[in-house]
């Protein structure tokens, strides 16, 4: 099967990462469409709201006050969905393993990016990005260092159409007990990987993907993005660290910076894709913090956007809840059109 065929016939995928398949079907692209239209227009928010409870000095639901902060600012979650003090239990009803609960103890912290109400990623400067990227670091280090910490997640939902609350510019950290469900899919099969071949999963995979250019978005000297082979998600990118770093704490200034300047070459590129505040989730996938070496991880990050285009949403539904996971454009033509957008934030019109 060569490219010409696969640009034209339906076929699957597998993602190596979750040995999971993907159903891609280029011929579906031109369906008429009569569902729903995603509204996603905002009305553009002032530097500063006095309701919001994320911007400086505001009250927050808990009743706390936030400094008056000038650059980051970090809190523990008031509504977090992990506890610290969790009595340890499991349960297993029958003795089948067919209903069994154990308990999850965590923290959640939010990380407000700027005190700028009306910023994102892509408005902010390489260096203010670089200071949230510091933050990240140490927080991953400090999260990661509690003994009954094995994996911190750093996630950012942008857009009411994933789910944020609050459109000041923020993050999360869930650090978890346990490594939740991708994460240890993950490393299973980078570990698996390495077992087989004697090398890095992602690193002979960038390899690849840099010689054939095809889906390669753009890059620096520490970073490449890319729309993945067996990209689910319309416009879905994939963020990989050049050298074989397993997570944040190896990467010095340079490479935060690069780190820095990739962050706001996607998401710029993501708002000139449709000229709008292009909504996504992204997360950042570094080692287990379990206490093992971890020498098969490769430190990545995945943008998962759902629109196909300003105001059309890929819902997964049918067949994708049932079955597997489908998509229509592929991940050749949406690594072209990504190409095409401008990395300029004036440029949105």
């Amino acid at each position: 099967m060569d490219l010409e065929i696969i640009e034209r016939m339906p076929h699957r995928r597998l993602n190596p990462l979750t040995r999971e398949w993907v159903l891609v079907s280029p011929g579906r692209v031109e369906r008429p469409w009569q569902g729903q239209v995603a509204n996603i227009a905002a009305p553009s928010a002032p530097s500063y709201d006095p309701g919001c409870y994320l911007c400086p000095g505001n009250s927050r639901a808990n009743g706390e006050r936030n400094p008056k902060y000038s650059s980051t600012f970090v809190f523990t979650n008031d509504f977090p969905a992990l506890q610290s003090e969790v009595p340890q239990g499991r349960i297993d009803e029958g003795g089948r393993a067919l209903m069994i609960a154990e308990s999850e103890a965590g923290l959640c912290k939010v990380v407000c990016f700027s005190p700028r109400h009306d910023l994102t990623l892509p408005r902010m400067s390489r260096d203010e990005i670089t200071a949230v990227i510091e933050v990240w670091t140490e927080q991953y280090a400090e999260l990661g260092a509690l003994p009954y910490i094995k994996y911190v997640q750093i996630f950012e939902n942008r857009g009411e159409l994933m789910g944020c609350s609050n459109p000041h510019p923020h993050c999360q950290i869930w650090a978890n007990q346990t490594i939740p469900n991708e994460p240890l899919r993950e490393q299973e099969s980078q570990a698996s990987y390495r077992s087989r071949h004697s090398s890095c999963l992602f690193c002979d995979y960038a390899q690849l993907e840099r010689r054939l250019r095809i889906r390669l978005v753009c890059e620096n000297d520490s970073f490449m993005a890319l729309v993945p082979f067996w990209a689910v998600w319309p416009f879905e990118v994939l963020l990989i660290s050049q050298r074989h770093s397993r997570d944040f704490l190896p990467f010095d200034r340079s490479e935060r910076r690069d780190l820095a300047d990739m962050l706001k070459r996607v998401t710029t590129r993501y708002d000139s894709l449709f000229a709008i505040s292009f909504p996504y989730s992204m997360g950042f996938h570094p080692a287990p913090t379990d206490g093992e070496p971890h020498p098969e991880w490769h430190f990545h990050a995945h943008f998962y956007p759902v629109l196909l285009s300003a105001s059309l949403r890929k819902f997964m539904v049918g067949y994708e809840m049932l079955a597997a996971p489908q998509r229509d454009i592929t991940p050749e033509m949406a690594a072209s059109k990504l190409r095409e957008a401008s990395e300029d934030q004036r440029d949105r019109r």
